[in-house]
C-alpha cells in the first residue's frame, strides 16, 4: 500500500532532497509525494486528494497561514491524515504550540532522513486504523439498516464466536403480516413506484411492531414475518397486529388507471415454544437469525386462510387472550401439513 505524503515548505531545495533520499520509496511504490509552498496551496492540495495520509509541514512559510495557523485548518479539511512538523525552530514553546494544534510528531531541522521515514511510517500505520475504525463504523451503520437490533445484540454477546450454530428453545409469538393485492399492482405502476409504496407501508408497520418490542425477522415479498419474545409476548403481538392494521389501511393510493386502491393485510398469529439460533449455510458463510418450528408454520398458515382485514387465530390462543381482546369464532378450516382441521378465530379488537 502506498503511503501518500504531501510537504508543505518554500525551501525548493527541500522538495529535490526527498525526492533523492526517498527515491527507492518512490520507485517501489511506497510512497507518493506532492508539495505545496505554501498553506493556502496546501489546503487546495488537501482538498484534491482524500486518499492524503500524512501532511509534512515547515512552522515559517509565505502567505497569511505559516505551519502552526495551518495544523486547524488541516484538520477541518480532512480529520484523517496525521501531521508532522518539521522546522528549525524546534524550541519547547513551538513544540507545545504544534502538538497542541493537532501535530502528530515535530521533526526538527536539519532532518535526519532515517528519523523521518520512521515518523513517516507510525503516522501512515496510525492512519490505517483510523481508517480502519471509520470503515467499521460506516458497516456497521450500514449493517443496522439491514439487521434487527436484537440480532446484532446477539452477535456483540462475547459468546458469540463459540455458540454461533447453537440454537435454544424460546417461548415466543410469530405474526405474519401480507399486504393483499399487493402483487397487481407491478401491473399498473412502475418498479421503483411500488417499491416506494411498499417501502411506507412497511415503514409504518414497523413502527407499531417495534412500539410493543417486537423485532422484524425477515421481509418476504410483500410479508413481514415479526418475532415478540419476554413477558407478554402474546398479548404484546395481538396489540401490535391491531396498530398495524389500523395504520397501513388507513391509507389509499390513487393508481394512474384512475382507481383508488386501498391497502388491506391478512394477518396470522401464533404462540408457542420454537427453536431460535442461526440457520443457513457454514459453507456459503450466509445465516439468518430466525425461529423455526411448527408454531412459526402454524401462524404462516393462519395468514394465507386470513381474508383481507382479518387477524387470525387458533383455539389455543384465543384461550389465552379472549379476557383482554374481543375475537370471533369463525370456522373450522383446513390447512397444509395440517391432519385436523383446524378452529380458527378472528380478532377484532
Amino acid at each position: 500500500m502506498t503511503t501518500k505524503i504531501l510537504v508543505v515548505d518554500d525551501e525548493a531545495d527541500l522538495e529535490l532532497l526527498i525526492k533523492q533520499r526517498f527515491r527507492r520509496k518512490i520507485r517501489e511504490g511506497a510512497y507518493e509525494f506532492k508539495f505545496a509552498r505554501d498553506g493556502e496551496q496546501a489546503l487546495v492540495r488537501v482538498g484534491e486528494w482524500p486518499e492524503l495520509d500524512v501532511v509534512l509541514t515547515d512552522i515559517n512559510m509565505p502567505g497569511l497561514l505559516d505551519g502552526l495557523a495551518l495544523l486547524p485548518r488541516l484538520a477541518a479539511a480532512n480529520p484523517v491524515p496525521r501531521a508532522v512538523m518539521m522546522s528549525a525552530y524546534g524550541d519547547m514553546a513551538n513544540i507545545r504550540t504544534a502538538m497542541n494544534r493537532g501535530a502528530f510528531d515535530f521533526v526538527c531541522k536539519p532532518i535526519d532522513f532515517a528519523d523521518l521515514e520512521l515518523t513517516i511510517d507510525k503516522a501512515a500505520r496510525q492512519v490505517a486504523q483510523l481508517r480502519q475504525t471509520l470503515r467499521a463504523i460506516q458497516e456497521n451503520n450500514i449493517l443496522r439498516m439491514y439487521v434487527d437490533e436484537t440480532v446484532l445484540n446477539v452477535m456483540t454477546r462475547p459468546d458469540f464466536q463459540t455458540t454461533f450454530t447453537a440454537s435454544e428453545t424460546v417461548a415466543a409469538t410469530v405474526v405474519f403480516i401480507d399486504i393483499c393485492g399487493f402483487t397487481a399492482l407491478a401491473e399498473v405502476l412502475a418498479p421503483a413506484d411500488v417499491v416506494t409504496l411498499l417501502n411506507t407501508y412497511f415503514d409504518q408497520a414497523v413502527r407499531e411492531i417495534i412500539a410493543q418490542g417486537g423485532y422484524v425477522d425477515k421481509f418476504i415479498g410483500d410479508a413481514i414475518m415479526a418475532v415478540f419474545r419476554g413477558d407478554y409476548h402474546l398479548d404484546r403481538a395481538v396489540d401490535a397486529a391491531l396498530a398495524v392494521r389500523a395504520a397501513v389501511q388507513a391509507n389509499a393510493t390513487t393508481l394512474p388507471d384512475g382507481r383508488t386502491y386501498q391497502p388491506q393485510l391478512s394477518i396470522g398469529l401464533n404462540a408457542g415454544e420454537m427453536v431460535s439460533g442461526n440457520i443457513g449455510s457454514a459453507s456459503l458463510k450466509r445465516f439468518d437469525y430466525t425461529v423455526i418450528g411448527d408454531a412459526v408454520n402454524l401462524s404462516q398458515r393462519l395468514q394465507a386462510a386470513a381474508a383481507p382485514g382479518q387477524i387470525i387465530i387458533t383455539t389455543a390462543v384465543y384461550e389465552q387472550v379472549k379476557e383482554s381482546f374481543q375475537c370471533l369464532p369463525l370456522k373450522e378450516v383446513s390447512l397444509k401439513h395440517k391432519a385436523k382441521p383446524v378452529m380458527i378465530y378472528e380478532v377484532v379488537a
